[in-house]
């Protein structure tokens, strides 16, 4: 239950089904998150999907948030 109401805040806040939510998980799994063209080349991505242009200022604040490793760790906060 508590995974279908994140999925549908997730959905209802980016567009993004859930489908396409496992689907990028599951490359995130997968990816370096330690290498910041790997970053840079998912956070395009998901301003591709979610039609959300991400400033550049933006887009080397949340590369070096992950670099540094100070992303939240309850994830439904950042919902």
């Amino acid at each position: 239950m508590f995974k279908d109401s994140l999925f549908k805040k997730i959905e209802d806040k980016s567009g993004v089904d859930k489908d396409t939510i496992i689907s990028l998980a599951d490359k995130l799994q997968h990816s370096n998150m330690k290498d910041e063209n790997v970053l840079r080349d998912l956070v395009h991505e998901l301003s591709s999907l979610t039609g959300r242009d991400v400033s550049k200022e933006k887009e080397d604040k949340i590369v070096n948030t992950i670099l540094k490793d100070n992303v939240p760790k309850d994830i439904d906060k950042m919902i």
